[in-house]
């Protein structure tokens, strides 16, 4: 039996928890699935972006708790080396850890005006003023690194750290029909293909409605 727990919130709409779902899948950890309840707080601070500092998701690995994305991020590099969730250059560590910071802790007015809602599709959505500064600035990340990695993920050959911090945005961009350059469309093109990531949207879809507040008609 697996040795590990990870909790999570809504696959429709929870950001994070798709964040450190697909940091336990990278790494190769065999986990449970621990799906929280809309009524729970933790849960709710996280699907309505209530609390600068969320429960979920919560990696549970022999005894210990890991709350933060970071920091599952960090654990499972020291538990599973040799699955590379990050580079092994030093320069290109310092860039994904860089990246991923700034995914953590900014984009604030792509997170308000483009929340993750894996089942909705808003063809021709108009972006907001701030929303579309956070929109250049990862297309401009995204850019420089697929330039100077080669692709197609942001670190090369294969997806790191960096990637499943910026994969919830890519679901984004599809929902909103946000307009990219040919860098940017290809990789979230590459990050939507990604078995685990369809097995993340499939599983979505069969979700029940219970968070009527993130379901707005735009």
């Amino acid at each position: 039996m697996p040795k590990a727990t990870l909790a999570i919130a809504s696959k429709n709409y929870g950001s994070w928890s798709l964040r450190g779902w697909l940091l336990c899948k990278m790494a190769g950890l065999e986990f449970d699935e621990v799906m929280g309840s809309s009524d729970d707080p933790s849960t709710r601070a996280e699907l309505l972006l209530l609390s600068p500092s969320f429960l979920v998701p919560c990696l549970t690995h022999d005894g210990v708790k890991i709350w933060d994305t970071l920091a599952i991020a960090e654990y499972l590099s020291e538990l599973y080396p040799s699955a590379g969730l990050f580079p092994k250059e030093r320069g290109a560590r310092a860039r994904c850890r860089s990246i991923s910071g700034e995914m953590h802790s900014g984009f604030s007015h792509l997170r308000s005006a483009l929340p993750m809602n894996l089942k909705a599709h808003y063809p021709g959505f108009k972006v907001w003023a701030g929303a579309q500064a956070d929109v250049d600035r990862i297309a401009a990340i995204w850019r420089e690194c697929l330039a100077e990695s080669g692709g197609p993920f942001l670190f090369g050959a294969k997806p790191c750290v960096a990637d499943a911090m910026f994969a919830p945005v890519c679901t984004r961009f599809a929902t909103y029909d946000v307009k990219l350059d040919a860098a940017g469309a290809g990789y979230c093109k590459t990050i939507m293909a990604l078995p685990q990531m369809q097995e993340w949207i499939e599983a979505a879809k069969t979700e029940p409605e219970e968070l009527e507040e993130l379901d707005v008609e735009f």
